[in-house]
């Protein structure tokens, strides 16, 4: 078992602590996550991939299709994700991890891993019936073979594209919100002692 100096207290490894932090986080990770592979499968069903100098060829008229698919697509990762994927990937990540002795950087990379094991097929199984068997016309016997393949492309930007961007990007845009908030607060307590002082002068 992977063992470090415990970082419990690291701002980068804050896990939210309400409800209300855990929505924002988890509304943040779906749209970072929902953005990032929405360009990569763009990209790749246009053949930018294979041309000289790979994805660095990607513009930005990818994104108006990016942002049509984001529209429908981010809600069902958000519902996936709380009925079942969340959950699952956390008591998968219980079982390779120990919160005694492992770091909680650790134990985040490990639940991150586990949660794409859990998100990354679900969504291609919902991808490979909208996109290949909905919309394409391909026959619901190949749907095992497609789901397969899609699982292949997708899993390992899946996983990078999480471990690296979207749930960084997500703490950060959390932990800005928590100091806004707290700033916002700050501030409107000022201003009411500053009320309350002027009344009590009145």
């Amino acid at each position: 078992m992977h063992n470090m100096t415990n970082d419990n207290h690291h701002p980068q490894m804050t896990q939210p602590q309400t409800k209300a932090q855990g929505f924002a986080y988890g509304l943040f990770m779906t749209v970072f996550m929902t953005t990032g592979m929405e360009l990569y499968n763009n990209a790749v069903k246009l053949g930018i991939n294979l041309q000289p100098g790979g994805f660095s060829n990607m513009t930005y008229a990818l994104v108006p299709e990016v942002l049509r698919e984001i529209v429908f697509m981010a809600p069902v990762v958000w519902v996936i994700s709380n009925l079942y994927g969340n959950r699952l990937g956390a008591r998968l990540a219980s079982r390779l991890i120990d919160s005694e002795r492992d770091s909680s950087f650790w134990r985040s990379c490990v639940v991150i891993a586990c949660t794409t094991l859990v998100m990354c097929p679900s969504m291609s199984l919902f991808a490979s019936v909208l996109f290949n068997v909905v919309l394409a016309g391909r026959s619901l016997v190949e749907l095992p073979i497609i789901w397969l393949g899609t699982v292949f492309k997708n899993f390992q930007v899946a996983l990078l594209w999480n471990l690296f961007a979207a749930s960084p990007l997500s703490r950060i845009s959390l932990r800005a919100v928590l100091a806004l908030r707290k700033k916002t607060s700050r501030t409107w307590e000022q201003l009411s002692a500053r009320g309350g002082a002027a009344r009590s002068g009145a």
